[in-house]
């Protein structure tokens, strides 16, 4: 199983091993509320329910937004 490298809303780096899944289960996995971030997989913004596994790269950043 490869590791799929994970930048962190916060900087920080994660590397984990899954196999394919929904972006939206990764982020719950590890805590993050799908609703609250924009996902960038192998540097192209994807919506929540594409899948990503092995050596993808993820990038997650949280953002602000107001009315």
């Amino acid at each position: 199983m490869k590791k799929m490298l994970i930048s962190m809303p916060d900087g920080s780096r994660r590397e984990i091993c899954r196999d394919e899944a929904k972006i939206e289960e990764i982020l719950k996995e590890l805590g993050i509320n799908p609703e609250e971030v924009i996902v960038a997989k192998n540097g192209r913004i994807v919506p929540e329910d594409e899948a990503a596994g092995g050596s993808d790269q993820l990038k997650i950043v949280r953002f602000v937004h107001g009315g």
